[in-house]
């Protein structure tokens, strides 16, 4: 049997999602139960894939299928396509399985031509309504179908308001319609060298070839890449009867919701215009009025409506995004959809469905995207003020939520700028260091012309809970000159701009910011969430302070604390430096003596945040050179202090320099060479971990040794830290357990996970070096090529913000089963950043994972994405 292309309404059903798409499946189960729909046929997301398999071409027998079903729905109305005395008329809209609003195209009116208007007219004795109706098709092919700018249209009819003296279009008569038709074809064939297309056939081939056109349009493109909806996929293409709004005053258009999205409130909420059509409604052309009126304006009509929101609600049990006709005093329904809300509404209506009795508890946490918290979490942009605002560049969402400040290019300007006046700064780099790490902690937000979405500065951002906009290319910084350019444009140091790190605008002015606010229901909805979650999540903090962040959002445990973080607190980074450019090991000791209390003490504030929680410490990953200034004035200042001359110090520096640092002299290497450094954050952890439990918090350190390649690598440096943890643990009387485990962030780790096994008590899988390595990316540069690599179709996605599971994973699941064929029991997390990542989660569960951990504010996002991970997918 052949393969079915194309389905009337009454063939399908709300199950047909991925065939139909959401909107012809929402029709087809609308049609089904019994709603007034005006009918029609879908055209499925495979005729879409097949239409550009074919190298954008609708072939035969799908046409023949298209033509084969109109005729059954024209039979069906009674009216004919193309006929001058009863024309059937027709609307061809888009439908991919996710909605996507706004991003693909719509075209009403099909079928009219300088025949079938005049028609039109004298069945329904109204010109007017007819040559409105046409020249918004011709407008609308000519924009949609054919890529004229509808601007070309506007502006004839603006001419022709303005010479009537009118300010509305509902004030143009049949006449000035009839004039307007006439102008908008012949400005249709100055543009186009051709005339408008009279067949209608031609006409609806045409308008469903663009609607597969728009799956493929920049804006698709976008919005499919921030939300995870595969190209593959497809759109539908719906084709539907013409029910007329602008008939008169007895007919009208709306979209309605029914509860209040941006609240969750339980109240019909929405607008309608009576004499227009769906595009007057949205284009802002004429001002709506609230659906409450319409209980006014036609009593009978707004009763069904009511009784069609609540039919709908009740069956697809969650709130509905509707799209009404009413034709002289009929109601039709066009489309009904589950709606987009607010993160604040999302949670509302879960937990209010719920005591409704219309859902489950499993079922509420899946009507709530774990995406969506973001925004209860950090400060947004008043939406009055955003609206009227354009960002001047775009660059990468590095972390969520909106700041406004004044420009500052260094740590210091910043520090002495927030301190002298409290007002926010924004601060602004090339690309952050760790030493910048004072500047950002006090900044608003963060800028940077370089980096990506694991760039230093997005890892940091993050962590904090600080808005970033990383990798903004067209941002040129030139820090000497206390400026920076976009486009020919200077903004200087004190110049107020704004960021949007959810959406990656930057904006070259000041705008109001409103508070996060995170109320009951989110509590409630997060006990749900860890009630029918498999994974624990655990958070990634350095410090007392995002710990502490971290547990009131529900972490249960740390999975990653960065030691070398700490290394750059103002009051230990000499002892830090002295470390680094000792030239024995007596002189290394002796510095790594004076850094020993201030890490013994960040552990035990750390433990007692963390009430018992386990804690896993990473040992010094990153090479020595970060630790240590490149300017000369830089160097000179640090000699001088240091009691070196310059030229001795200049030489070590030089020394530490090498041609591809992140695969150089760092991680585990360090304490190979260096296994001081390793006994020194022993008796740090150690000692620390003594302390609170001789206080009643009993506490089991894990130990993480990274960048292990080898196996032999981690059986050298364990070998230190269990003979100097023993030693301690023996010392102090006190009964204390400690798991010592690796980083899997090399490749050669993962395919040797069952020897790493043998001496690795636990597996975290560093995700963001694992990525780096596995694609031979900088994950700091690849911004800079990814962009072509959407444009071409290479990638959907970036693979260091969403799991590569093709290549990556493979790793990670090579490793799981590796490594617990030798340790059954062994701990297996993540702490990349792909850890809070609700779609890399899911991977995380199915591989098997024990836990995921990520920054402190994407906690709750975690806590819900790994409850949908065991609801759709429950582990045995």
């Amino acid at each position: 049997m052949s393969k079915k292309y194309v389905y009337l309404f009454k063939e399908g059903n709300g199950k047909m999602r991925e065939l139909l798409g959401g909107k012809g499946a929402n029709l087809a189960e609308m049609t089904s139960l019994g709603l007034p729909v005006p009918q029609g046929f879908t055209v499925t997301t495979e005729a879409c894939n097949k239409y550009y398999a074919d190298k954008k071409s609708i072939s035969s027998d799908i046409l023949k299928e298209i033509f084969e079903a109109l005729e059954k729905v024209e039979k069906e109305s009674g009216k004919k396509f193309g006929d001058p005395k009863n024309p059937f008329l027709v609307s061809v809209r888009s439908g991919s399985r996710a909605s996507m609003p706004g991003m693909m195209d719509t075209i009403l009116n099909l079928g009219l031509n300088n025949e079938t208007v005049v028609g039109l007219a004298k069945l329904t004795d109204n010109p007017r309504f007819a040559y409105d109706s046409y020249r918004r098709f011709i407008q609308m092919f000519a924009d949609v179908v054919m890529d004229v700018n509808k601007e070309n249209f506007e502006h004839l009819l603006e001419a022709m308001k303005k010479a009537k003296g009118v300010t509305g279009d509902t004030d143009l008569d049949g006449n000035d319609m009839k004039v307007l038709v006439e102008q908008f074809l012949v400005r249709y064939k100055e543009l186009k060298g051709a005339d408008f297309p009279q067949d209608p056939k031609v006409q609806l081939v045409e308008a469903i070839s663009a609607v597969f056109r728009s799956w493929d349009n920049p804006r698709a493109n976008t919005y499919r890449r921030l939300n995870h909806i595969p190209y593959e996929w497809g759109t539908a293409v719906n084709v539907q009867g013409m029910v007329f709004g602008n008939m008169g005053e007895d007919s009208g258009t709306g979209v309605a919701f029914t509860r209040n999205p941006a609240t969750g409130e339980k109240v019909l909420y929405g607008e309608y215009l009576f004499n227009a059509q769906g595009e007057d409604v949205v284009a802002g052309i004429r001002t709506p009025k609230p659906i409450a009126e319409l209980k006014a304006d036609n009593k009978e009509v707004y009763a069904e409506f009511e009784k069609v929101c609540d039919i709908l609600e009740k069956h697809y049990k969650d709130m509905q995004d509707m799209e009404f006709t009413i034709e002289r005093g009929k109601l039709y329904m066009l489309q009904t959809r589950n709606g987009k809300r607010t993160a604040q509404a999302a949670v509302k209506i879960a937990i209010d469905l719920v005591n409704e009795g219309m859902l489950t508890e499993k079922e509420a946490l899946l009507k709530v995207e774990p995406g969506q918290l973001d925004s209860l979490l950090h400060p947004q942009f008043d939406p009055k003020a955003l609206k009227e605002a354009k960002p001047i560049t775009v660059g990468l969402n590095a972390s969520p939520g909106a700041a406004t400040g004044r420009v500052t290019f260094t740590a210091e300007r910043a520090r002495d700028l927030k301190e002298k006046d409290g007002l926010p700064v924004i601060l602004v780099r090339q690309e952050t260091s760790p030493e910048d790490i004072e500047g950002m902690v006090v900044a608003a937000g963060i800028l940077t012309a370089r980096g990506g979405m694991t760039s230093h500065a997005a890892v940091v951002a993050r962590g904090m809970g600080t808005c970033c906009v990383a990798g903004a290319g067209e941002v040129i910084v030139d820090e000497h000159a206390k400026h920076f350019t976009v486009n020919g444009k200077k903004y200087h140091e004190g110049d107020w701009i704004s960021l949007d790190g959810s959406t990656g605008a930057v904006y070259g002015e000041k705008i109001n910011t409103v508070e996060a606010t995170v109320e009951g229901d989110f509590d409630t909805l997060m006990l749900w969430a860890d009630k029918y979650a498999a994974l624990s999540v655990r958070t990634n903090a350095d410090n007392p302070r995002d710990a502490k962040v971290a547990r009131q959002f529900g972490a249960k445990g740390i999975g990653l604390c960065r030691t070398e973080h700490m290394f750059f607190e103002a009051d230990r980074i000499m002892a830090v430096r002295e470390m680094i450019v000792s030239k024995t090991v007596e002189e290394r000791e002796k510095a790594l003596a004076k850094i020993l209390p201030m890490q013994r003490d960040d552990f035990y504030q750390i433990y007692k945040e963390m009430k018992g929680y386990p804690v896993t410490v990473r040992y010094l990953d990153p090479p020595l050179h970060e630790f240590v200034p490149t300017e000369e004035k830089d160097i000179k200042a640090l000699a001088k202090e240091m009691g070196l001359s310059f030229e001795e110090l200049h030489a070590t520096i030089i020394g530490l320099h090498e041609t591809n640092p992140m695969l150089g002299h760092r991680g585990c290497r360090l304490s190979v060479t260096f296994p001081e450094i390793a006994v020194m954050q022993t008796r740090a952890v150690i000692e620390a971990a003594i302390m609170v439990k001789k206080e009643g918090i009993d506490i089991t350190p894990e130990i993480m040794i990274p960048l292990v390649g080898e196996p032999r690598e981690l059986q050298y440096v364990k070998d230190i830290v269990v003979a100097t943890a023993d030693q301690i643990i023996a010392e102090s009387g006190i009964k204390l357990d400690y798991l010592v485990g690796t980083m899997i962030e090399i490749p050669r780790a993962a395919i040797l996970a069952d020897e790493i096994a043998k001496d690795a008590e636990f597996f975290s899988f560093g995700t963001n070096d694992l990525t780096q390595m596995t694609f031979g990316f900088s994950r700091d540069d690849a911004g800079k090529f990814l962009g072509d690599y959407y444009d071409k179709k290479i990638f959907a996605q970036d693979p260091f913000a969403h799991i590569d599971i093709k290549g990556v994973g493979a790793l990670v699941e090579m490793a799981v089963e590796r490594g617990k064929q030798t340790r059954k029991d062994i701990k297996l997390g993540i702490c990349g950043e792909h850890g809070g990542d609700p779609y890399s989660i899911d991977f995380c569960h199915n591989v098997g994972l024990t836990y995921v951990s990520c920054s402190p504010f994407r906690v709750p996002i975690a806590r819900l994405a790994a409850a949908h991970a065991n609801i759709n997918n429950p582990r045995k």
